[in-house]
């Protein structure tokens, strides 16, 4: 057991009943609604289970993203969004390891393609004011995180010179604008 692991085991025991919820998902957020569904999919890790080590944060692993599939958005769109969530962390909103735009030609992502500095995507700032993938770390002793990787298609681009300074500036600029969906989850026992 490291000394982080010693350190903060205690408040993840007392903090394992807080969590942002499935409610607070960003899956709910009426913004990024549609009833077209695209299959997202990852050759690293089968829907619902365990994240391999290679993908976690530093300290835990490599911290390197996983490749990502997925089957052709429908006509008419112009860019995609991908964003990762973990819904399980012990605050009031799910926290934010991804918000990245990508080509519409693209069906999917190599392994390290979303690491900070990649190019062709265009990375947002997290609520830290972060970019580029961060991978799984739970807290210690908090039980098991779900991570969610959500693929959306929209229809009109947002442009490169509108400013991005968060989550919050990306919904207000897909409102309305989303075809389709897919969602990938994996997991983290920390």
């Amino acid at each position: 057991m490291s000394l982080l692991e010693i350190i903060f085991t205690p408040l993840g025991w007392l903090l394992r009943g807080k969590r942002a919820g499935e409610e607070r998902s960003i899956g709910h957020a009426p913004q990024l609604a549609s009833d077209v569904s695209i299959a997202l999919s990852s050759p690293a890790f089968t829907p619902g289970e365990s994240i391999p080590a290679a993908y976690r944060r530093r300290g835990l692993g490599d911290n390197i993203s996983p490749a990502l599939t997925w089957s052709g958005p429908p006509a008419g769109t112009a860019q995609l969004l991908l964003v990762m969530e973990d819904v399980d962390v012990p605050f009031s909103h799910p926290g934010l390891h991804l918000i990245a735009l990508l080509d519409v030609g693209a069906t999917g992502v190599t392994e390290g393609a979303l690491n900070d500095g990649a190019p062709k995507v265009r990375f947002v700032p997290d609520r830290r004011g972060r970019t580029g993938y961060i991978g799984p770390r739970p807290l210690p002793g908090h039980g098991v995180h779900r991570y969610r990787f959500h693929l959306y298609a929209i229809e009109e681009a947002i442009p490169a010179t509108r400013r991005l300074t968060g989550f919050e500036d990306v919904l207000a600029a897909v409102d309305g604008h989303v075809l389709a969906h897919g969602r990938l989850e994996g997991v983290r026992r920390s």
